[in-house]
C-alpha cells in the first residue's frame, strides 16, 4: 500500500502543473487564513487578486532570475495600480491613460517574452485594480491601501515562487526534457507511417500532419533550450545541468536524424511492394517513437531506461537490407543506396538513444554554447521595439486594436453605466487574441466557461452557506483556474468565474454578480470580435507569402552552413545549430499561419490556406532532404572533385535564395528549369574514382543534392500559387478586407 502510495506521489509530482497549482493553493490558503485571522474578510479580495497578477505574471527562470523579474513586476503593479487609484475620479484621463499604457505595455513585447508576460500580468491587475475600487463603492482617502493590498497579495505569491524555484530548481528542466522526448517519439510514429508499404498512400496528408509536428518538436526544443540557458548563466561547472544539456543536443541530432528523408517514400513503396524491408524501416522508427516516449517517463520518474525492443528492429532491418542487396538486381542499386544510408541513419538513431540512457557518458561538445536571444542592452532592446513601430507589425496591430476596444469598453461602461461594468474590459483583456483564430477560439471558450461557472457558482455559494465553506471553494476554484488555463479554458474561464462569486459573496450578495457578470461578459467579447474583426485586421493569408520566403531563406541558409561544414568537417557548433533550429523554427511558423488560416472566415481564405498546405508539404519535404544531407557530414573526406559539386550546391542556394526573394516581394520568379537541368546534371554524373560499390557515400551525397534540385520545381510552381492566389482573393467580398 505504502509502495503504491509512493509511487502515485511521484507520478503526481511528475505533472508540470502539480507545483504551479500547489504553489497557488499555499498562496492563496495564506491570504485566506490572513484575512480570517484579522477578522477582514474583505481583505482575501484584493490580495486573492494580487496573487492572481502575480501567477499569471510568473515566467520561468533560475532563482536569481525570478528575483530580478519579481521586483520588476512589483514595480509595474504598484504603478499601475496607484495611477488606477489616482485618476478613477477623472475618466476623461483616465481614458487616455488606459489606451496608452495598453499600447505600451504590449509593445514592450517586442523586447522578450518574459516581458510580454509581465506587461500583460500589469494590464489585468490594472482592471483588477478597478474592480476592487468599484467593490468597495469608488476611490477612498487613503490612496495607497488599496494599491498596497494589491501589491502585497503578488509578493506573497512571487516570495513563495522564489523560494520554490531556488529549492526545486531543476524539475521544470526535466519537465521540459521529458516533454521534448515525448514529442520526439509522437514525430517518429508519425514519420514511421510514411513507410507504410501500401500504393496510393496519401503521402502528402501524413507530410502535413508530420509538419505539424514538428512544430511542436520545434517548441519543445526551444522551450527546453531557454529553460537550461536561464539556469546555466553563471552555472556551467553544475554536473546536473550539464546532463540535460547533454541531453538536448542529443535531442538536436536525433530530431535532424528524424527529419531527413532519403527517397521518395512513393517510390521506396512501388520497388520494394513485395518485400519486408519498408515494415522493417516502419517497425523500427515506430519502436524507437515508443523508446523516446519510455525514456520521457524515465526521466520523469528517475527509472531505468531500456529500448532492446528498438535494438532488435535495428537487426532486422540490417537482416532484410543485406537480403536485398544479395539480389544483385541492378535496377535496385540507387534505392538500395538510400535504404543503406536509412539503415545508417537510423543506426546512429539508435546509438543517440542508447546515448540519452546515460548521458553523463557522453563526452562534452566542443562548441556547447547556446544562442541568447535575450537583448544585451537598453540600445538593443529600444531596437526591437522601434522595428515594431509599423502598422506591418503583427504586435503594433495587435497593440492599437486592444489599447482600443479597452478604450471603446471603457466609455461602453459609462455610457450603459453597468453594475460591475469593469468585467467588460477583463473580459476584452483575455478575449482579444494577436489573430482572428485564437480571438474566436478564446471568446466561445470565455463565454462557455463564464455560464457554466455562474451555474456552478450559484449552485455551490447556494447549497454552502457557510463563509468558511465558500472561503474553501474559492481557493480549490482559484488553484483549478491556474491547472487548466493554459489547456482548458473553458473549465478555467468556469473555476475563476466561481472563484468570483464565493470570494464576493463573503463581503456583499454574490448573487447580485451572477447577471452582471454574464451581461460584461458578453459586451466584451462583442467588443473584442469586432476589434479583431474591423480593426487592422491581421489576416494570415496577407502574409502568408512572406511567412513562406521566410521559411525557404532559412533552408537555404541552412543549405548553405552543411556544404560549408562539407568543407571543412564536421562540427556542431553554434553557427551550425543555430541554422539548423532556425530552419525549423520558420519552417514551424509558417505550419502555425496555415492553422490559424483554418479559422478565419470567408470561403476564399481557405482556399489560400490549400494553396499554403502545397507549399508547406514543399518546404517541409526540402527540409527533410536538407537533414539527410546534414546528417552525413563527417561522412566524406573532402577531395579536389567535389569542388564542382559543391559549386553547383551554392548555385542552387542562390537559385533558392532568389525565389525566397520574390515571393517575399510578391513578384513572379523566372521559370527554373533551365537551370534546374544544369544542376541536375552536375548531381547526377558518376564519382570519378567510383567503381561498382566504392564511393557510396558520395554517390549518397550527390544524390540528396539531386533531391534537394528536384524541389526547385514544386516550390516554384506552389511560390507562384501565393502570388498569384492574394491578388484574385482581394476581389472578395465575403470579409474585410
Amino acid at each position: 500500500m505504502s509502495d503504491s502510495l509512493s509511487h502515485s506521489l511521484r507520478r503526481l509530482w511528475t505533472l508540470d502543473k502539480f507545483a504551479y497549482s500547489l504553489r497557488v493553493f499555499m498562496a492563496f490558503s495564506g491570504a485566506m487564513a490572513l484575512s480570517w485571522q484579522q477578522d477582514q474578510i474583505g481583505l482575501a479580495i484584493p490580495l486573492f487578486l494580487g496573487i492572481i497578477a502575480s501567477a499569471l505574471a510568473e515566467t520561468d527562470d533560475s532563482w536569481e532570475g525570478r528575483v530580478r523579474a519579481l521586483l520588476v513586476t512589483l514595480g509595474c503593479f504598484f504603478v499601475a495600480s496607484l495611477s488606477v487609484e489616482i485618476l478613477f475620479p477623472w475618466p476623461w484621463l483616465f481614458a487616455p491613460g488606459l489606451a496608452l499604457s495598453a499600447f505600451v505595455l504590449i509593445m514592450l513585447g517586442a523586447v522578450e517574452q518574459r516581458y510580454a508576460t509581465i506587461a500583460s500580468a500589469t494590464l489585468i491587475l490594472s482592471v483588477y485594480s478597478m474592480i476592487n475600487i468599484e467593490q468597495h463603492g469608488g476611490t477612498s482617502e487613503d490612496v495607497w491601501r488599496q494599491p498596497l493590498l494589491l501589491v502585497t497579495g503578488a509578493a506573497w505569491y512571487g516570495v513563495i515562487s522564489v523560494v520554490w524555484c531556488a529549492l526545486f530548481s531543476r524539475q521544470p528542466v526535466k519537465q521540459s526534457m521529458a516533454q521534448l522526448y515525448r514529442e520526439l517519439g509522437t514525430y517518429l510514429i508519425i514519420k514511421a507511417t510514411l513507410f507504410e508499404p501500401l500504393r496510393g498512400l496519401d503521402v502528402e496528408a501524413r507530410r502535413v500532419e508530420l509538419a505539424r509536428q514538428n512544430g511542436r518538436v520545434v517548441s519543445a526544443l526551444n522551450q527546453a533550450k531557454e529553460m537550461i540557458f536561464r539556469r546555466l548563466e553563471g552555472q556551467r561547472t553544475s554536473r546536473k545541468l550539464n546532463r540535460y544539456l547533454r541531453l538536448y543536443f542529443i535531442a538536436q541530432d536525433i530530431h535532424e536524424r528524424v527529419s531527413a528523408s532519403h527517397y521518395p517514400y512513393s517510390a521506396l513503396a512501388e520497388t520494394f511492394f513485395h518485400h519486408d524491408v519498408l515494415f522493417r524501416c516502419q517497425r523500427l522508427l515506430d519502436q524507437q517513437g515508443r523508446a523516446c516516449k519510455r525514456l520521457a517517463k524515465a526521466l520523469l520518474l528517475r527509472q531505468p531506461f531500456d529500448h532492446g525492443l528498438s535494438e532488435q528492429a535495428l537487426e532486422d532491418l540490417r537482416a532484410s537490407i543485406v537480403y536485398l542487396r544479395a539480389q544483385r538486381n541492378p535496377a535496385w542499386t540507387p534505392l538500395l543506396r538510400s535504404l543503406q544510408a536509412l539503415g545508417r541513419n537510423l543506426a546512429t538513431l539508435e546509438d543517440q538513444l542508447s546515448r540519452a540512457h546515460n548521458p553523463d557518458m557522453v563526452a562534452d561538445q566542443q562548441d556547447a554554447s547556446l544562442f541568447n536571444r535575450s537583448p544585451r542592452s537598453l540600445k538593443d532592446a529600444w531596437e526591437r521595439v522601434r522595428l515594431n513601430l509599423t502598422p506591418g507589425s503583427p504586435l503594433f496591430r495587435h497593440a492599437l486594436r486592444l489599447s482600443t476596444a479597452l478604450l471603446v469598453g471603457y466609455g461602453v461602461l459609462h455610457l450603459v453605466h453597468p453594475t460591475q461594468g469593469f468585467w467588460i474590459l477583463l473580459t476584452t483583456l483575455f478575449v482579444c487574441r494577436p489573430n482572428f483564430g485564437a480571438t474566436r477560439r478564446f471568446l466561445y471558450q470565455r463565454i462557455v466557461g463564464t455560464v457554466l461557472g455562474l451555474v456552478a457558482g450559484w449552485a455551490l455559494i447556494s447549497l454552502f452557506t457557510d463563509p468558511l465553506m465558500q472561503s474553501l471553494i474559492a481557493i480549490a476554484a482559484g488553484v483549478v483556474f491556474f491547472a487548466n488555463r493554459e489547456k482548458h479554458y473553458v473549465i478555467a474561464t468556469a473555476a475563476i468565474t466561481t472563484l468570483v462569486l464565493a470570494s464576493f459573496n463573503q463581503v456583499g450578495d454574490g448573487f447580485d454578480l451572477i447577471l452582471p457578470r454574464l451581461i460584461d461578459t458578453l459586451i466584451g467579447a462583442l467588443i473584442s470580435g469586432l476589434a479583431v474583426f474591423l480593426i487592422l485586421p491581421d489576416w494570415q493569408g496577407r502574409r502568408l507569402h512572406k511567412v513562406a520566403a521566410a521559411a525557404l531563406a532559412n533552408s537555404t541558409a541552412y543549405l548553405r552552413e552543411i556544404i560549408h561544414q562539407y568543407e571543412s568537417g564536421k562540427q556542431d557548433d553554434l553557427a551550425y545549430r543555430l541554422a539548423r533550429r532556425n530552419a525549423h523554427n520558420a519552417d514551424a511558423a509558417l505550419s502555425t499561419v496555415l492553422s490559424n488560416m483554418l479559422q478565419e472566415p470567408g470561403h476564399y481564405r481557405k482556399k489560400d490556406a490549400d494553396e499554403g498546405f502545397r507549399f508547406l508539404v514543399a518546404s517541409h519535404t526540402l527540409l527533410g532532404y536538407l537533414s539527410a544531407l546534414g546528417a552525413h557530414r563527417g561522412s566524406v573526406s573532402a577531395s579536389a572533385q567535389d569542388a564542382e559539386l559543391y559549386a553547383a550546391a551554392r548555385t542552387l542556394a542562390d537559385r533558392f535564395d532568389a525565389l525566397a526573394a520574390r515571393l517575399a516581394a510578391r513578384e513572379m520568379p523566372p521559370d527554373p528549369k533551365a537551370v534546374q537541368a544544369e544542376l541536375m546534371a552536375v548531381f547526377e554524373r558518376e564519382p570519378t574514382s567510383a567503381q561498382d560499390d566504392a564511393d557510396d557515400e558520395r554517390r549518397l551525397i550527390q544524390g540528396q543534392l539531386l533531391h534537394i534540385a528536384r524541389q526547385l520545381t514544386p516550390l516554384h510552381d506552389a511560390a507562384e500559387r501565393l502570388i498569384a492566389r492574394p491578388a484574385e482573393s482581394a476581389s472578395g467580398t465575403s470579409a474585410p478586407a
